[in-house]
């Protein structure tokens, strides 16, 4: 099966909102679609005073290595150089284009027809198929359960190559995408992740790259608008003097634009990337577009640069953590939608606490009472837990630990021995966050991990979701991330996990306590 498929996906280029010939490598994609200079469909084209296009990055690279201007296609020299300004039609066509044929200009056929294109290709049958030949995948309760993505011509680079079987995870410990079969084997004990989740997580990161991109193009706009300006206030000076500022405007602006096209180029690339579905190939290409650097080499920035980078950096750390906090409400904004109300359980906490009648908070108690021992109890931890236990789907609450030096907070598994003194870590059925002697800020994790949070928790929300094995941990009063668990494993029933740690000479002497989610 697996031959034949292979014979099937080779690639057949055929019409979708183009002339029938418009794909082929000789036809009219070379002259209507293709740059001259770089041979592919244009980026950003502009148009030469001689008619002919280019991509915007290509014509100005011509130029910069030239000391005339003069078209790449049919050599005309011009007078000066022209400022470029981007086709947008053209632009809007090419851009078209690409997102019709996203592998190349290859539009995918389908596996089972001679003249119809795939509108899916399915991983498991590792086949592309259009509307009619679909029809099973949408019908039949087997095929239902098979992995269908958006067509693409090498199904191939989709497959595990050691075990033929569809790529449905992300190894975070060796940054590679693997199958089922690779959890099982070599990647046992790693961090692994659908990648859909981790396609997310990179797809917000590469959003963040182009909101900085833009940012920056805007601060090298400015620059070379005060280059204009300052044009004007150097009219009286000595002919010599003017010649020779002109000529150094005249470098740094064509510096400065040069970059602007590769940052706009960049940007173009982003923009189609993040509406895509296809998790695996945002995920492979994802370290190459995500970080972006300045391109003007030393001798083409003037006395002037360093201060404007000194500014575009400041407005670039200012925008990523505008990006940031805007990200983290949304997150924490949709987690409260599955706020439950958590009560504390008196059987289930150690005798020196101290709860409310409402069983809304809890303090070290400072006069010992005479309980009786129950097998709920910790023994040996200042630990509590809620009344209820959460063994499916996704539950949030918030907890008040104002004022305090030390606490703990999160999940434990209903297993979790309460008979001995324990380390709270995922290996002991706990997911927890800790302040430590009033400053120490851990997630408990093996081995713990210090954290170095920008605002002091007021109140923390805690998110679980059973199915996807994650815990999240977020400053709610300013809506900042603290910390993840991803990629656990809970074999049984989850309680909301509490303990307001030691008083020592009174320190400690605030209560945390549930608080209602607005």
């Amino acid at each position: 099966m697996a031959e034949s498929s292979q014979k099937g996906r080779q690639i057949r280029r055929k019409s979708l909102d183009f002339p029938p010939d418009m794909s082929s490598s000789g036809g009219p994609l070379s002259e209507e679609l293709q740059c001259s200079v770089c041979l592919e469909v244009f980026t950003d084209p502009v148009t030469t005073p001689c008619g002919h296009n280019f991509c915007k990055t290509c014509l100005n690279k011509c130029w910069n290595d030239s000391e005339t201007c003069s078209c790449p296609y049919c050599k005309e020299t011009l007078n000066q150089r022209p400022d470029l300004k981007i086709n947008t039609t053209l632009r809007e066509i090419s851009d078209r284009y690409k997102q019709k044929s996203p592998d190349g200009g290859a539009v995918v056929a389908c596996d089972l027809c001679e003249d119809r294109t795939a509108v899916k290709s399915c991983l498991v049958c590792q086949s592309s198929y259009c509307e009619t030949h679909l029809q099973p995948h949408l019908k039949e309760a087997a095929l239902k359960k098979h992995m269908l993505m958006d067509p693409v011509s090498n199904l191939e680079d989709y497959i595990c190559q050691t075990h033929q079987r569809p790529l449905e995870l992300f190894c975070r410990d060796d940054q590679t995408c693997v199958c089922l079969e690779c959890v099982v084997t070599d990647h046992k004990t790693h961090n692994t992740v659908p990648l859909e989740m981790e396609s997310k997580e990179k797809k917000a990161q590469l959003m963040k790259t182009q909101r900085d991109m833009q940012k920056m193009i805007q601060d090298i706009n400015k620059e070379i608008e005060d280059i204009k300006h300052s044009a004007e206030a150097r009219r009286r000076a000595s002919t010599e003097v003017l010649e020779l500022m002109e000529e150094q405007d005249s470098e740094r602006m064509s510096a400065l634009e040069q970059e602007i096209s590769e940052l706009e180029s960049r940007n173009t690339e982003l923009e189609q990337l993040s509406h895509t579905e296809d998790h695996l190939h945002l995920i492979q290409i994802h370290s190459s577009l995500s970080s972006f650097r300045n391109t003007r080499s030393r001798s083409e920035i003037s006395w002037k640069t360093h201060e404007t980078l000194k500014r575009a950096l400041i407005k670039l750390k200012e925008s990523i953590d505008e990006k940031l906090e805007q990200t983290a409400s949304e997150e924490l904004k949709w987690m409260q939608q599955y706020a439950v109300d958590v009560t504390l359980d008196p059987d289930k906490g150690h005798s020196d606490l101290k709860l409310s009648d409402d069983g809304k908070q809890v303090r070290f108690r400072d006069i010992l009472p005479n309980y009786s021992s129950k097998p709920q109890r910790f023994d040996r931890n200042l630990f509590v837990l809620g009344r209820e236990g959460f063994s499916s789907g996704r539950f949030y609450f918030e907890v008040l630990v104002k004022e305090k030096t030390d606490w703990t907070l999160g999940v434990a598994r209903e297993s979790t021995d309460r008979n001995k003194e324990i380390t709270v870590s995922p290996r002991t059925g706990c997911w927890t966050v800790a302040l430590i002697n009033g400053n120490d800020y851990r997630a408990c994790n093996d081995p713990p991990v210090s954290l170095s949070l920008r605002v002091t928790p007021q109140r923390v929300g805690v998110f679980v979701d059973h199915e996807e094995g994650l815990v999240c941990f977020y400053e709610v009063e300013t809506s900042c991330h603290i910390y993840s668990f991803t990629g656990e494993s809970f074999h049984d029933t989850l309680y909301p996990f509490f303990s307001p740690g030691p008083n020592p000479c009174g320190k400690n002497s605030a209560p945390l306590i549930i608080t209602p989610v607005d």
